[in-house]
């Protein structure tokens, strides 16, 4: 079947002018309110070099179509989600290649309440239609509607701004969408780098996740005798932190720490976790009886319906992004910034710094995300579970999103990229020699299929 290589699992996303280009953008945009059934559709962007190219011609496709476009302008993705649900759109559009290179763009799509629309549920519908379905502009044009309503959204995330006077804390906004809102928020007491929108990203690429774009906010963190750095993405979707050490803080043991902000209020509550997350997580969040914690499949397409289904107070991922059901079960980077900024806050008047809470949380050894570049997948992934099922009594087996099989005293969860050529492990032990010992293990039999 005929593929367009930027239609991915979770959005549309890849180099402009390579994995889609002009006809595709346009074709998306006159296409989409078939899919959607919408008459009206709201369209955000970011601040990349070919964001405002993209627009255009996603927008005349809609407007072809006979559907008015409201433009919310230059945004962050979260704002988009936020103006969809609270707005009464639809369907909505932002512009954007989230934390990839600036080379890159794409487009995350959501319909009403700011519900994902995924590859399995429209994305590839969508793309039939681009490829195989023939333009016919309508008789009436559509209209553009001019839609700023970046106060409505900031007054939104004021409503959790926490009194952070006692904090010093760095906040590196990657050149990237965050930059529309941390200083406004924050005020002059935080230490900024990097929060001029720079669609070209010339200080790091806006991915958090790569340990090369943190080196200079871990640098001006450990300068300035910071208690917490906080970097966003290219889109302000996800957040990571720094603690005062330089430290970077697996973004899954920050659902842990959200625990005394949500759970102190809400005690028997539910949370959402991804299939990747520290078993950490869910023995420090037992210390409030009654919460129920979930796990379930990696990336927004999933997280967000599935909070959601559950009725959950909050959750998170390994990848930072962490979604609220005041939030319309949706992400936000500044909105989790904000609530860890208030846990952090109280923490320190208890004498109690960054590090030493992530200490209290971490309760294992753990690999973080290894990344195998094979072609036989699935051969792998089948492999490494025969080995060792056999070989060893799991006490668990979840197969939601690759597997993840929990053993006595040591787990691990293999499942193949949605969005990269990668097959991902992770693996996490009582101690470092396990850890080293089933890390060797997993990556001698992976090495089969390379």
């Amino acid at each position: 079947m005929e593929k367009i290589a930027a239609f991915h699992s979770y959005d549309i996303r890849g180099i402009y002018g390579e994995d889609f280009n002009q006809k595709d953008v346009y074709k998306i945009g006159f296409f989409l309110p078939k899919l959607l059934k919408v008459d009206k559709i709201l369209v955000g962007r970011d601040v990349r070099i070919s964001s405002d190219e993209i627009f255009e011609l996603l927008v005349s496709g809609i407007t072809d179509a006979g559907v008015d476009v409201y433009d919310a302008g230059l945004a962050t993705t979260p704002m988009v989600y936020f103006l969809t649900a609270k707005e009464g759109f639809d369907g909505s559009v932002m512009i954007t290649a989230s934390h990839n290179p600036r080379e890159h763009n794409g487009m995350k799509i959501s319909k009403s309440n700011a519900l994902p629309v995924g590859y399995d549920t429209g994305l590839n519908e969508l793309e039939k239609m681009v490829l195989n379905n023939r333009v016919e502009p309508a008789e009436k044009k559509g209209k553009i509607i001019p839609f700023d309503k970046h106060q409505s959204y900031e007054d939104f995330l004021r409503s959790y701004l926490p009194d952070i006077s006692n904090l010093n804390v760095v906040i590196d906004a990657s050149n990237g969408m965050a930059g529309l809102f941390v200083e406004n928020l924050l005020g002059e007491n935080p230490t900024y780098i990097n929060v001029e929108l720079d669609g070209s990203f010339p200080n790091h690429d806006p991915n958090p996740l790569n340990p090369d774009n943190i080196v200079q906010l871990q640098k001006k963190v450990l300068e300035v005798n910071a208690d917490l750095g906080i970097i966003y993405d290219g889109d302000a979707d996800r957040v990571m932190f720094v603690d005062e050490k330089g430290r970077f803080i697996s973004p899954d043991l920050m659902i842990a720490l959200m625990g005394h902000y949500f759970l102190s209020k809400k005690p028997e509550a539910k949370v959402l976790q991804d299939i990747r997350t520290s078993k950490s997580v869910k023995e420090y969040l037992s210390q409030w009886s009654g919460v129920e914690v979930a796990m379930w499949k990696v990336g927004r397409a999933h997280a967000a319906p599935r909070l959601r289904e559950i009725d959950g107070l909050y959750g998170g991922e390994l990848a930072g992004h962490y979604y609220f059901k005041d939030f319309f079960y949706s992400d936000s980077g500044i909105l989790a910034s904000l609530i860890i900024l208030d846990v952090v806050q109280e923490m320190k008047k208890k004498g109690k710094t960054v590090s030493k809470l992530i200490d209290d949380i971490t309760s294992y050894a753990n690999s973080g995300e290894i990344n195998f570049k094979i072609a036989q997948k699935q051969e792998a992934m089948e492999a490494v579970k025969t080995f060792f099922t056999e070989k060893e009594k799991p006490l668990a087996v979840y197969d939601f999103d690759g597997y993840r099989i929990e053993f006595a005293d040591w787990w691990f969860n293999i499942r193949p990229s949605n969005t990269e050529p990668y097959l991902r492990l992770l693996v996490e032990a009582r101690d470092k020699v396990l850890l080293n010992d089933k890390v060797h293990a997993v990556e001698n039999l992976v090495k089969k299929f390379s």
